[in-house]
């Protein structure tokens, strides 16, 4: 029998930034940050080695990484979030700061289509199902810019 745990780890590629406030369902979403465990290199949180997430926010979890507290165990609540799970205004306290791994995790895959490990975090909190990214490819609608309504 092993004595290894899994722990889901926050490492997926980025692909868009939403085009506002408006655009954007993390802002009334959280689930990723109260999920994974959000582990990186350990120079992110040194300010010797250019780091500038704030170390006191930061666990050691071998000689060269950390994780966000709170995220230290994977399904844990990063210390930095701010607000209620599924409600409007929660955000992230270091947004500026963060590290790495909450740069490049994205709602979106590079096609447009949802990230499917958004999408099941998001229906784990009764939320509603990501639509395709409004300006993919595979919209059927065609290209839109977000907060604009498509033409009829």
């Amino acid at each position: 029998m092993s004595n290894d745990a899994y722990f889901p780890i926050l490492a997926v590629p980025v692909t868009a930034e939403p085009a506002g406030d408006d655009a954007n369902p993390c802002l009334s979403c959280g689930a990723c940050c109260a999920h994974f465990r959000v582990s990186f290199y350990f120079g992110e949180a040194d300010p010797l080695y250019g780091g500038v997430v704030p170390p006191a926010l930061v666990t050691a979890i071998s000689p060269s990484r950390v994780c966000m507290q709170g995220t230290e165990q994977g399904s844990g609540r990063c210390v930095a979030l701010r607000g209620t799970l599924g409600q409007p205004g929660i955000h992230c306290d270091i947004y500026e700061q963060r590290p790495t791994p909450c740069r490049e995790f994205d709602m979106w895959e590079a096609d447009g289509s949802p990230n499917p490990h958004c999408q099941r975090l998001r229906l784990a909190l009764n939320l509603p199902a990501l639509l395709p990214r409004p300006d993919a490819e595979n919209d059927p609608h065609g290209p839109a810019t977000p907060n604009q309504p498509r033409a009829a």
